[in-house]
């Protein structure tokens, strides 16, 4: 029985107004996309504001409320499903890892905002009253504008994301960081992208540090300023993540999967992955996949 994480492409989804973005009620969308409630990735960007339901949201294994006022950003590659209690009703907007090329000369804008993060408790927020009239508004605008095909709504509708994106932020009371292209910046941009591309084969923050021409300490300290975590916590944290994702497919042994990720034996996995999440790789296998209805 395969159980491997569906990755679902914005190809998958009515388009909006133009390519590359879909944008909607999410009480219609709920109804309408059974794939909501079994873990599944996104290859594009997603966001949700919920104006009404209760309920759970799984990001990356970790599970948040779900209640009028929460918002959850997430970036591509991230695992989520959901569950209600209660029927919700909201906004939701899905746009393409390029739908802001052409518009913004800053490639890594978004990068600049703790709820693009790629961390779960970074990314859902619940906003306050004042906000959420705003951020309604903004959602409302860009509905509004699909129906129409009046000159530069494309670039109408791009605005106003970005206005959902700041009002979201400035509710976090995390400071943007308006020159997200500064040294340090840059270089922690770069760490992310190389663990991403190495974390099976590198695990010491010194190997990623000579990659990127800096100290291990200057490494460190700019992860700490930056996300307030070390580097070999982001180092780890990638690793724990992946392997949970793996573990969700059963055609995988848990010896396969400490082989995919590079450890010299997988009673050494088992160990390492105890350390860090209190239960066994088994243990969590069993637990996600009653949970996520496997």
């Amino acid at each position: 029985m395969r159980t491997e994480i569906p990755i679902y492409d914005i190809n998958n989804f009515r388009e909006y107004k133009t390519q590359g973005i879909v944008a909607s009620r999410f009480g219609h969308y709920s109804k309408t996309h059974a794939h909501l409630h079994s873990a599944h990735r996104h290859s594009f960007y997603h966001l949700v504001f919920f104006t009404q339901g209760s309920g759970h949201h799984h990001i990356d294994f970790k599970q948040f409320e779900v209640k009028p006022g929460s918002v959850y950003f997430m970036i591509p590659g991230q695992v989520h499903s959901w569950s209600f209690d209660e029927e919700p009703d909201g906004y939701i907007i899905n746009f393409s890892k390029d739908y802001f090329n052409s518009f913004l000369s800053n490639a890594g804008y978004l990068q600049s905002f703790s709820i693009f993060s790629g961390i779960a408790d970074q990314q859902v927020i619940t906003v306050p009253d004042d906000t959420a009239s705003e951020l309604a508004y903004c959602f409302e605008e860009i509905l509004k504008e699909g129906a129409l095909k009046g000159p530069f709504g494309d670039d109408l509708v791009r605005t106003l994301l970005l206005q959902i994106f700041i009002k979201a932020e400035r509710s976090t009371g995390h400071k943007i960081e308006a020159a997200a292209s500064s040294y340090n910046q840059t270089i922690f941009r770069n760490f992310q992208k190389l663990i991403a591309e190495h974390y099976r084969t590198l695990k010491l923050p010194k190997a990623y540090a000579e990659l990127l021409y800096i100290t291990p300490n200057h490494l460190n300290a700019l992860c700490k300023d930056i996300i307030g975590l070390s580097a070999g916590e982001l180092i780890r944290e990638q690793v724990i993540l992946e392997a949970k994702r793996l573990l969700i497919n059963l055609d995988l042994s848990i010896a396969d999967i400490a082989d995919k990720l590079n450890f010299s034996d997988h009673s050494y996995f088992i160990k390492f992955f105890k350390k860090h999440e209190g239960i066994t790789p088994e243990k969590f296998r069993k637990s996600n996949i009653k949970q996520h209805g496997k």
